[in-house]
């Protein structure tokens, strides 16, 4: 496997398991476990910046002027780390909304 290709399956492979945790922690926050939540979010925070450091060093190389072939593999990857983001703020969102539900109904 070539540079290009291992550093697309590091981005999918990081932000994948990000996402996993992401998606873990809405339904923890849902069974009204809102401290598991927030954990599975910090493990996903931490798998994500695997994905984004890969995805950055792609973009330092596309900087210094060596060229990074743009192809479906690469695009995957980057359509991954994008969802994964956007993933990663509606748990969030929606974790502080069952943690003020569960406020509002005294547990």
């Amino acid at each position: 496997m070539e540079g290009l290709e291992m550093q697309c399956f590091q981005i999918i492979s990081a932000v994948g398991m990000a996402k996993s945790s992401y998606i873990e922690a809405i339904q923890e926050a849902k069974k009204g476990n809102i401290e598991k939540a927030k954990e599975l979010i910090k493990e996903g925070e931490k798998a994500f910046v695997g994905g984004h450091e890969a995805h950055a060093g792609l973009i330092q190389q596309e900087a210094s002027g060596e060229a990074v072939q743009l192809n479906m593999l690469l695009m995957h990857a980057e359509d991954q780390l994008m969802a994964a983001e956007t993933c990663k703020i509606m748990a969030v969102e929606m974790i502080e909304l069952y943690e003020r539900l569960l406020t509002l109904e005294g547990k």
